[in-house]
């Protein structure tokens, strides 16, 4: 039986057809995985609720601040929260994080910290697409008519605390300071907050609940997003002083070490060696240059940034591909030149950038440090942080313990 090039023609033109909308079916639907919660009924909820996401026709640019606790991240998220086009949250992994593992702390193993991981992608995929209700999933109490007065840390993004979302009394161009927000605002309505979020052009997230950029791998090669990660890094020595100083229960045995100069038989050291591993795990696969990571991922050193904020902040929002806002450049010159002691806040940006990024080695005893340098001697060598040889070296402010390394960006 012979067919005629008008009949093979039209199955050819059908066959087209129908590939394409499948593909277009594929794209519109939803995409997203059902982690094994631990909480009854949240699991079918989430199933049943699950995010829809259309492609990124729009290309927008979209951050993810992957860092740790007491690493210069509030600082770095402001970075983009100052952005007139940028919206920003401030750790909205938290909710996921108390709703699976409500007693969660930092000491717990790399194995429990990522029950949450499944969940939290979910989650950063709906954000990305200012889907902000399915973020109410994770709030507790949940939610009335889309309103709620329990977001972590609110008053962190401008966003969230300026109009329409927000309706203070006062001028129009008021800007409420964090413990302003929440009392002058109200309730936050999230659909409010969602319509602000689709009206610019960019969203940043800031996270300390990912341990390492491979956690990231499916949202970054997701080719609805045009996702990229600007990991922040500190040298541990510093960020395990600034978390004895800020959480001091938790760390009480540190600061027992350094009372006493006696290092306590029940210290948990995996307070200080998971960084480093995390830390180790991450820059690893980031400086190995996978193809997956191309063009999607910035390495930021902390003191590289608290020494020359401006440069850095230019080199960051290069990398990004977004205009840097005059106003992110005013916040800049502002909060980089302060007296540190005028921060109230724990959390709080308000600094002498330079001199905080140092501030560590007058707050640890050299014996801590040379047992901090031990453990981690291997992610400090990786990331161009040198050894203190003595407590005369670690008090000398003239001497840097920290090396020129250039982190260019994989392009």
């Amino acid at each position: 039986m012979q067919c005629s090039w008008k009949a093979v023609l039209l199955l050819a033109l059908a066959s087209i057809a129908i590939q394409y909308t499948a593909i277009r079916t594929f794209t519109a639907k939803s995409f997203h995985t059902c982690p094994g919660l631990t909480e009854t009924g949240l699991a079918e909820r989430l199933c049943e609720e699950g995010p829809t996401f259309s492609y990124n026709l729009s290309r927008k640019t979209h951050v993810l601040i992957l860092a740790t606790t007491r690493s210069g991240s509030s600082f770095v998220g402001q970075l983009f929260n100052q952005h007139m086009d940028v919206f920003y949250l401030f750790e909205p992994l938290y909710h996921v994080q108390n709703t699976l593992i409500p007693r969660f702390t930092q000491g717990k193993s790399p194995a429990d910290r990522r029950v949450m991981l499944g969940a939290s992608r979910d989650l950063l995929r709906s954000l990305y697409d200012c889907d902000l209700y399915f973020l109410e999933n994770y709030i507790k109490p949940p939610p009335v008519n889309h309103t709620t007065d329990r977001v972590f840390r609110r008053g962190a993004s401008r966003v969230l605390c300026s109009r329409p979302v927000c309706d203070p009394p006062g001028a129009s161009d008021l800007i409420l300071e964090e413990g302003d927000c929440v009392r002058k605002c109200g309730l936050l309505n999230l659909t409010l907050a969602a319509e602000a979020c689709r009206e610019r052009s960019h969203v940043a997230i800031k996270t300390v609940r990912v341990p390492e950029v491979n956690d990231l791998r499916a949202l970054v090669e997701d080719p609805r997003l045009n996702l990229k990660v600007i990991q922040l890094v500190r040298d541990p020595r510093g960020i395990l002083a600034s978390r004895s100083e800020t959480f001091r229960d938790t760390y009480r045995l540190w600061r027992l070490w350094y009372g006493t100069g006696r290092k306590p038989y029940n210290l948990d050291v995996t307070q200080l060696t998971t960084v480093c591993e995390d830390f180790s795990s991450s820059v690893s696969t980031g400086l190995m240059r996978p193809s997956w990571l191309k063009g999607k991922y910035m390495l930021v050193r902390y003191e590289d940034l608290a020494r020359n904020p401006m440069k850095k902040t230019e080199e960051i929002y290069e990398f990004l591909g977004i205009p840097l806002d005059s106003h992110v450049a005013r916040w800049i010159q502002n909060n980089t030149r302060g007296d540190p002691t005028l921060g109230k806040h724990k959390y709080g940006t308000v600094r002498n950038s330079a001199a905080t990024a140092e501030k560590w080695r007058f707050r640890l005893s050299y014996d801590i440090v040379a047992f901090a340098q031990n453990a981690c001697q291997h992610v400090l060598a990786q990331l161009g942080y040198k050894m203190a040889t003595s407590e005369e070296e670690l008090k000398n402010p003239a001497i840097s313990l920290v090396e020129e390394r250039d982190f260019r960006p994989f392009l």
